[in-house]
């Protein structure tokens, strides 16, 4: 860093040119235009800055050589940005289109002056804009001119939801914004023919006042071309719809049709199929808003699209509309098939300390089981591995494994009672899913089995997403293991012996996400505009064993050892409940502040008076306290001495985590990072071996572990691997020393994490 700072950063600035260093932009006369809206009006800005100083992809180019055709100049130059270099036609050019934008705004005397500061020596150059803004232009009144009484009956209503009105500013870019949400509302309402050219705007203004009385013209159709006085906006309705079902990319509609060989009627949906049937008419028609008879709405047609699109089985999707007549339209959805079946074939080698093994895998995917584009997952893994060292009496020294897993998922809610029409009002799945693992080695037989059957649905803009777990079951089971098996690996690794102890979870849960972030937008105010604010709330809850339990109590009310069992296996009974509330603020485009702020609780009652170990909380490791490792801190003040063996110890019943990061583009690809971390983890009762891990409202603050740090990010668009290098600040573990940040150790205090995404 002290390299690329100390690089002189005109050295690829021309004698005679200067490098643009600052520039500002200085608003007087008003308030309500911020110099954030106006930057990217612009036309020439200096070279980014980290933190608000460090041009460090300037620096980047300036360590380059002339000879640009040598691979490492070349390589310096394309990972950093080149000076900008002064023009003054770009200044001229930026001085335009800054009184322009004011002038869109309302403020039509506005003027812009441009001031330079030239650093001859240093050949740097600041440049200043002021904007003096004069008396806006502002609406005194709002009316409107409809000669269509019935769009006049959609339109007027909506003027309390208006983005413009009485009292704002004349600013050009909502006027035409609100005439691009009328035309959207006419379209929902059947008006197909419908655009905004259609609505124009009259502004009046009275001599010496700068108050505007503006009216809204709807013209009639064909109003300029001098057609009868009495032509009014035509309402379509929805003639026929036709699926066309082996559609192919760049052949027209007409040559798909002729091409059918069935037809199928159903519902008053017309079905054309060529050969076979490869999809249900019921599934393509459930999935389809475009009714016959009904009013044509601009809407149904892209929740055709977007629900169609769920449909594995289908890969293209194109929807035409044709005039049938007057007042009448014809759908055309024409749809292409996707593959419908796949194999895949998984061969792997392992070598772990002088143990050689392999292992097959098959996968294969049906995507279209039953003609109705439900995804079938069917998968098969065997592995054999042959065992070294001190196996004595043991005669079959190898360990295998037979795994098997089956998965359906339903492209809609997969349960009885269920309208047709309730199932349309959301974008749902379902997902049934059963698995087998198979394990013998010379010290145990091990079977795991869980089945699952989950309910996904969520909002058009996946904004909002919700999962039903109704059935959710882990089923770990020793048959078979020698005598002392388990006693040998629990001094070393508890969390060890937990996984080849006999346990069994039947669990429901429910889990909630909502953001307000923009996925896509067609909104002319938003659209290539930073969004500024973005949240997102995630909470889940779940609860196991209520079932078993109430079943167990009417069979055997008084089991021996007061604990239930199913299989001959106590099963976990408790309640979990999590909640996180992450805000990122977009200063800039490359430019931003995130916080994040967690808290989850689980409480085990009834049949259990602990947890089960993979439901418990854990804090540390990369999306947590990151100056600790994951599961190395807490509970409490609990003092950890052997890494190994206190593991299992490590994990608590509430957990509480608050952080802060900031975020900066630096060049190509890499992206910086400073964070802020603070939390722990508890338990709910005093454990013995926990000590200090119980939580108190007097002093749990006092058991809050605080850590600081520096990231590096990777961002490759589809994913984005993350470097984050964490040091503790505050430790409250017991006999530890309290406060690193104030006395810092590298080797007790660090801790580096490798992750792929953002930690919240």
């Amino acid at each position: 860093m002290m390299i690329l700072s100390g690089c002189s950063s005109t050295k690829h600035v021309p004698q005679g040119s200067y490098l643009v260093d600052h520039v500002d932009i200085d608003i007087e006369g008003t308030k309500e235009v911020k110099k954030t809206d106006l930057v990217n009006y612009l036309r020439q800005t200096p070279n980014h800055r980290i933190l608000g100083f460090l041009k460090l992809q300037l620096a980047t180019y300036s360590l380059s050589g002339q000879d640009s055709t040598k691979w490492w100049n070349k390589w310096l130059r394309r990972m950093g940005q080149p000076p900008v270099i002064y023009s003054q036609a770009l200044t001229d050019a930026s001085a335009r289109q800054l009184q322009l934008a004011m002038v869109n705004r309302g403020f039509v005397d506005a003027t812009v002056s441009v001031d330079t500061v030239v650093r001859h020596k240093k050949k740097k150059i600041d440049v200043g804009y002021t904007i003096t803004a004069g008396t806006p232009l502002r609406i005194a009144s709002m009316d409107y001119d409809i000669a269509d009484s019935a769009i006049a009956a959609i339109v007027e209503p909506a003027a309390a939801r208006a983005l413009i009105g009485e009292g704002d500013l004349l600013n050009r870019d909502l006027l035409d914004a609100e005439r691009s949400r009328l035309t959207t509302r006419l379209t929902n309402r059947g008006y197909y023919d419908f655009a905004k050219e259609y609505i124009t705007y009259t502004a009046d203004t009275v001599a010496g006042s700068r108050d505007v009385a503006l009216t809204m013209h709807i013209s009639r159709p064909g109003a300029d071309k001098g057609s009868p006085i009495d032509t009014l906006h035509q309402v379509y309705r929805i003639r026929n719809v036709t699926f066309v079902t082996d559609y192919t990319v760049g052949r027209s509609l007409a040559q798909a049709m002729a091409l059918a060989t069935d037809t199928v009627r159903r519902d008053g949906y017309t079905i054309l199929y060529d050969n076979d049937r490869w999809l249900e008419p019921g599934t393509m028609i459930e999935k389809c808003f475009l009714e016959p008879g009904a009013v044509y709405r601009g809407r149904n047609v892209d929740r055709t699209y977007e629900y169609l699109a769920q449909l594995g089985i289908v890969k293209n999707i194109n929807i035409e509309m044709r005039r049938a007549g007057p007042g009448e339209l014809d759908a055309f959805i024409m749809l292409s098939r996707n593959k419908k079946q796949g194999v895949t074939f998984e061969v792997e080698g392992t070598n772990s300390e002088g143990d050689f093994g392999f292992g097959l895998g098959l996968t294969y995917l049906h995507r279209n089981l039953g003609h109705r584009s439900r995804l079938l997952t069917f998968k098969l893994r065997t592995a054999y591995e042959s065992l070294s060292g001190d196996l004595d009496g043991l005669i079959n020294n190898n360990y295998q494994e037979y795994a098997a897993e089956l998965g359906v998922t339903f492209p809609r809610f997969a349960m009885p009672f269920l309208s047709s029409a309730f199932r349309r009002t959301v974008k749902a799945s379902t997902e049934i899913a059963l698995s087998f693992n198979y394990q013998k080695r010379p010290e145990y037989t091990r079977i795991i089995a869980g089945a699952s059957w989950r309910f996904k649905w969520g909002d058009r803009n996946n904004r909002t997403r919700r999962i039903l777990d109704l059935l959710n079951i882990n089923y770990v089971y020793l048959p078979r293991h020698t005598l002392d098996f388990l006693d040998q690996i629990a001094p070393d690794n508890p969390l060890l012996r937990y996984s080849y102890e006999d346990h069994f979870i039947m669990n429901i849960g429910y889990s909630f996400y909502h953001t307000n972030r923009r996925i896509a937008s067609t909104d002319i105010l938003r659209r290539g505009r930073m969004q500024p604010l973005i949240y997102t709330i995630r909470a889940s809850a779940e609860t196991a064993g209520n079932i078993l339990d109430g079943v167990s109590h009417l069979v055997n009310p008084h089991p021996s050892g007061n604990v239930y069992k199913v299989f001959g296996i106590a099963f976990s009974q408790y309640v979990k409940a999590e909640a996180d509330y992450s805000l990122v603020r977009n200063f800039t485009d490359r430019h931003s502040l995130a916080f994040r702020a967690g808290l989850g609780i689980g409480i085990p009652y009834g049949n259990s008076t602990v947890l089960p170990f993979e439901k418990r909380f854990y804090a540390g490791g990369a999306n947590g306290v990151r100056g600790w490792s994951v599961r190395t801190l807490g509970p409490g003040s609990f003092d950890s001495r052997n890494s190994v063996t206190d593991f299992i110890n490590q994990c608590g019943d509430i957990s509480l985590i608050v952080s802060a990061e900031y975020r900066a583009k630096l060049f190509w690809i890499l992206e910086g990072a400073l964070f802020v971390d603070a939390g722990n983890i508890w338990t709910i009762r005093d454990y013995e071996n926990q000590p200090g891990g119980l939580f108190r409202f007097g002093d749990f603050y006092k058991q809050i572990a605080a850590s600081y740090g520096i990231g590096l990010r990777l961002d490759f668009s589809y994913f984005l691997l993350r470097f984050d290098l964490g040091m503790k600040a505050r430790n409250p573990a017991m006999n530890q020393e309290p406060w690193p940040l104030v006395h810092p150790n590298w080797s007790r205090d660090a801790t580096f994490h490798f992750a792929v995404g953002y930690p919240f």
